[in-house]
């Protein structure tokens, strides 16, 4: 990277970590916690008001059908946590859903759970932005009156903390994640303290209010409808449980364990949390309604569009410390920033996710590369990105973006647990310990029970919220289903076509010369080979074969193969512990100069050539950076050694065909000749007679 970009880089993300320092990153319970947990935590913040905005399409009286809806969520919440925990334990590499799926279920499966998740993490971002915008405009209303654009420059700003790695985003979010906690809790102490022992009377600002019925006298089929929509919509409070499914290898040592424990500990803490504010919400008559400027009603008057609807949280603030009193602030900035920093928990687990689609070749590579300080860099802009247009489209209302929510979650949680099922199906077929058995038995009804509650509510999820706008979470899973399978189409076509032939290279004597050759290689196959091949033809003074440690993993595998085929070349390799290509090239070329300044160096880089502009994004990125930097490097000579791809076979065809096109008529009347005007002759259109001409 040039000087003139690197500095600013420095000062905004920090300096570079060198990969030896991956495990100073790692994280103990008490950052894992906000890192991962912040999305549930938080979601307690909008849950409790998604329920009452659905009752209230039957008035104000269906409110007492709340902690009926309350009891259902917590019952899914303790089954969900306590099969996660069993997850954890049994793939703790950081696969989660994903991997579980994968390994149990299929490659299918697999990715029908990862594109559910990458659908479910971007709305994360989305939700959790614009409700904390909508919180945070109860106190300031320049953020409510200026949304849209609140909201994606929140989200710039969280991009550009992630950017600066894991371990140091999670010190500053565990602050206002803990307050936010501490103040709800406070919040609900004090609320039952001046309820039960000084008999205060505690008022919402809402509770002089009525609510319009749209509906009135609902009764079987149509009221069991309203209280599933009521839960689905409540079932909010469970997004981000699987994050730290994903998470574990972020933890420190041991990983499962802490894991395990930091799953607890958020779901007593969010099931605490939710029960708290909806029974609030209830004594102090809070009024909620889906479209409250029409619903709403003061004095039997329609409050009317200026009406702005504060979040249950607040209202309920506002009863309990006093509209506008000091911890009535505190607890609303808290609640902003906390929903803000809850979005953290898919700005974590989005980039990991897509970091091993990419390692299984259903995404483009580079998202499987990690930044200079350690995190998916790729991966964090590509959610940022989606995030933001998400939030443009809808002018980040979180009453409608929420109607695309928790469809992805609840696929990933059902085929997640029916996947840990036959896990269990499979290890108690031939295990013989009768303690390691009823250890898994045990293990194996919590996983049922798990798929069976969970394939429900997606039941229900689907049929409450298809035409509230779950459609649209649904095609954006087909869209990334269809996308990565094509990628691993395409992937999957060129290591078949690339892969190396058995037969050994041609002996070739080398001429000695004053060119000191270079042959950049990642890996043994046809590319590599043509390109030693056509190096040998050069007659250099030096010939040797130069790759670039990035995983040692590969590197060993490169090493080895190298030998077993016995490759004359000698082979050397370059650490790089920034995970860069690019420098310890340069810095090598550099070297070699210094030591010869006479020589030249020649540097030859296999290349594929391909022939969609589509498929370029995912190939050859490394090859244009490295040749953009060796061409103003004195005495260096670059040379692309091209392997056509198939595809690039296919357009040199379609070209030619181009190109061999006549139009209508044109075989008919011969072939176009250029009419050219000679003086004294004369023709129609002044043309020489005979000469056919054409006038585009």
């Amino acid at each position: 990277m040039s000087k003139l970009t690197d500095l600013p880089k420095r000062i905004l993300i920090g300096r570079a970590l060198r990969s030896d320092k991956l495990g100073e990153t790692l994280l103990p319970k008490r950052i894992a916690l906000p890192v991962f947990a912040s999305d549930p935590l938080s979601s307690v913040a909008y849950a409790p008001g998604q329920v009452m905005i659905v009752l209230s399409v039957a008035g104000a009286s269906a409110y007492h059908f709340s902690p009926w809806i309350t009891v259902a969520i917590i019952v899914l919440m303790f089954t969900v946590v306590a099969s996660y925990r069993q997850n954890v334990h049994a793939y703790p590499s950081g696969g989660g859903d994903y991997e579980v799926a994968t390994t149990n279920l299929g490659p299918k499966a697999g990715l029908t759970v990862a594109s559910a998740l990458l659908v479910d993490y971007v709305l994360t971002v989305a939700v959790s932005i614009s409700s904390g915008v909508e919180n945070l405009g109860s106190a300031v209303p320049f953020f409510v009156e200026n949304k849209t654009l609140c909201a994606v420059g929140i989200i710039l700003l969280l991009t550009l903390m992630n950017l600066r790695g894991v371990r140091e985003s999670g010190k500053l979010f565990a602050i206002p994640t803990y307050v936010f906690v501490g103040g709800v809790f406070v919040m609900i102490l004090w609320g039952a303290y001046r309820g039960l022992v000084l008999g205060d009377d505690m008022k919402a600002p809402t509770a002089g209010y009525e609510v319009h019925a749209e509906q009135t006298g609902l009764a079987g089929f149509a009221l069991i409808f309203l209280l599933l929509r009521a839960f689905s919509d409540g079932c909010a409070a469970l997004t981000g449980v699987e994050a730290i499914s994903n998470g574990v290898p972020a933890f420190r040592k041991p990983k499962s364990r802490n894991a395990a424990t930091t799953l607890a500990l958020m779901g007593g803490l969010a099931v605490t949390m939710f029960v708290g504010i909806i029974t609030l919400a209830l004594v102090t008559n809070v009024k909620m309604a889906e479209n409250p400027a029409r619903d709403l009603l003061k004095n039997g008057t329609p409050l009317g569009a200026d009406y702005t609807q504060n979040p249950v949280i607040s209202q309920v603030a506002a009863a309990v410390f006093g509209d506008g009193s000091f911890f009535f602030v505190v607890l609303a900035g808290a609640t902003a920033l906390v929903l803000f920093l809850a979005a953290n928990t898919a700005y974590n687990g989005f980039p990991l996710l897509g970091s091993i689609l990419a390692q299984d070749r259903y995404l483009p590579r580079q998202l499987h590369t990690r930044g200079d300080r350690l995190a998916f860099s790729n991966g964090i802009v590509l959610l940022a990105s989606a995030a933001a247009v998400l939030v443009y489209f809808y002018g980040a209302d979180s009453t409608r973006l929420i109607q695309l929510y928790i469809v992805g979650v609840f696929v990933s949680f059902t085929l997640s647990q029916t996947g840990m099922v036959r896990h269990w199906n499979r290890h108690l077929a031939t295990e013989r310990d009768p303690n390691a058995r009823r250890r898994m038995v045990r293990a194996r009804a919590i996983n049922t029970f798990g798929a069976f509650f969970t394939g429900l509510v997606l039941v229900v999820v689907l049929l409450t919220k298809f035409t509230h706008g779950a459609w649209v979470a649904l095609l954006g899973m087909v869209i990334f289903y269809v996308t990565m399978t094509a990628i691993r189409r395409h992937y999957d076509g060129v290591s078949e076509e690339l892969a190396a032939a058995t037969e050994q290279l041609d002996e070739e004597e080398v001429r000695p010369s004053r060119v000191h050759s270079l042959v950049l290689v990642s890996k043994v196959h046809k590319p590599t080979l043509r390109a030693l091949a056509y190096a040998k033809l050069m007659r250099s003074h030096r010939l040797e074969a130069l790759s670039i440690n990035v995983d040692p993993a590969e590197t060993k595998a490169l090493q080895r193969v190298w030998q077993e085929r016995g490759i004359d070349v000698p082979l050397k390799i370059l650490d790089s512990p920034y995970r860069e290509i690019t420098r310890p090239v340069i810095e090598y070329v550099k070297s070699l100069r210094r030591e010869s300044p006479r020589d030249v160096v020649s540097v030859f880089i296999p290349e594929y050539v391909v022939g969609h502009w589509y498929e370029h994004l995912l190939h050859n990125q490394s090859a244009l950076r490295l040749k953009g930097r060796l061409l103003f490097t004195p005495g260096v000579m670059v040379t692309s050694v091209p392997w056509q791809l198939d595809s690039s076979e296919l357009a040199r065809k379609r070209a030619r065909k181009r190109a061999e096109w006549n139009a209508p008529g044109a075989v008919r009347r011969g072939p176009v000749i250029p009419a050219k005007r000679e003086k004294g002759e004369k023709g129609l259109g002044g043309e020489k007679p005979g000469v056919t001409s054409q006038v585009p």
